[in-house]
């Protein structure tokens, strides 16, 4: 291991951002179902309430339009909350105090509100946890201005970009993925910041650009591995902020290679990848040698089965097809 790095879970990182931040300023606290007697349901919040405190470090109720409601109010009167869904299908229950006031406040008090606040959690689906408990909501909720969704693919982007959304001073939707709680990745043992925003190509490529965005990444790795092998060089475009979405990076990108597949874990009508494909064909029409192709979870409730689980979903090999089916390669 390099020195001054160390090799920490993506839940480690996690809470590695949450409690440098509760360093940081006292405004910072922790609230949701067991994140503080039971360590966190997915174990990002082990050893806070010990360190800190209940006061900071709060377990509620099963009720989240009651506790995302009080820390909204908390946000509003100078407090940093971060609160935590077990899975963000329980955030539809606090649907109102998201979509009603905390991305409106600000417009609506002309500017006398802010609203500093980070709901994180699980987004998308586990494994066989069925249709109840595997909704992406970055479509439901991104069509409401005022809020920043972000959705890291790696322990290096959550950490530093959780710090940055708890310092932000706008309403954020920070979405994980409970699979990738376990990924393990060398991160500095340094302070850093990851920009809100701002998109990364985390493979160089000639021949098509493949754009996504959390555990799909791990999908489309395999699937340009698998073309690099067959002299077709796939660029990959890590999202990490869906919205504002950093159209300069994907437009660059799509330029130089021509082509263009778009991946997602959520539904294909109304999705992220119609967005980014619109945003793609309005800025980018002239340079495409074929038409965006999309690869996303099929139009269905997701269904408790593993084989129709793992059907259902975006795969390596339903990926890898769209790409065929799109790349025009040149030497």
């Amino acid at each position: 291991m390099s020195e001054g790095m160390q090799e920490v879970e993506m839940r480690e990182a996690l809470r590695q951002a949450i409690d440098e931040e509760m360093e940081r300023s006292d405004t910072v606290y922790l609230m949701g179902e067991e994140v503080a007697e039971y360590n966190g349901a997915y174990k990002v919040s082990k050893g806070l309430l010990e360190k800190w405190g209940p006061k900071r470090v709060i377990d509620t109720p099963i009720a989240e339009g009651g506790f995302a409601g009080l820390s909204l109010g908390a946000a509003m009167t100078g407090l940093r909350p971060i609160v935590e869904f077990m899975s963000f299908n329980f955030s539809f229950v606090s649907a109102d105090q998201i979509i009603s006031n905390a991305c409106k406040m600000y417009y609506m008090s002309g500017g006398r509100f802010s609203v500093p606040i980070v709901f994180r959690g699980p987004n998308g689906a586990a494994a066989q946890v069925s249709c109840q408990h595997s909704h992406c909501v970055e479509a439901i909720y991104g069509n409401i201005p005022g809020l920043i969704f972000i959705s890291p693919s790696n322990p290096y982007d959550a950490k530093g970009l959780l710090k940055a959304a708890i310092r932000n001073n706008n309403p954020v939707i920070f979405l994980e993925n409970e699979l990738d709680y376990g990924m393990k990745m060398e991160i500095p043992r340094e302070e850093y910041l990851v920009p809100i925003g701002k998109a990364k190509v985390i493979r160089e490529g000639k021949d098509i650009t493949l754009i996504s965005y959390s555990r799909m990444l791990s999908h489309c790795k395999e699937a340009s591995e698998e073309l690099a092998k067959r002299g077709i060089y796939v660029e990959i475009v890590d999202l990490r902020t869906v919205k504002p979405l950093d159209l300069p990076t994907i437009a660059a990108s799509v330029r130089k290679t021509k082509s263009c597949v778009v991946v997602e874990e959520g539904h294909i009508f109304a999705g992220i990848s119609a967005e980014v494909g619109f945003q793609i064909q309005e800025h980018c029409f002239d340079f495409l040698d074929a038409p965006v192709c999309r690869v996303c979870q099929r139009e269905t409730p997701l269904p408790y089965a593993k084989n129709m689980e793992a059907e259902s979903q975006p795969n390596k090999e339903r990926i890898l097809d769209a790409l065929l089916k799109t790349v025009h390669p040149r030497s």
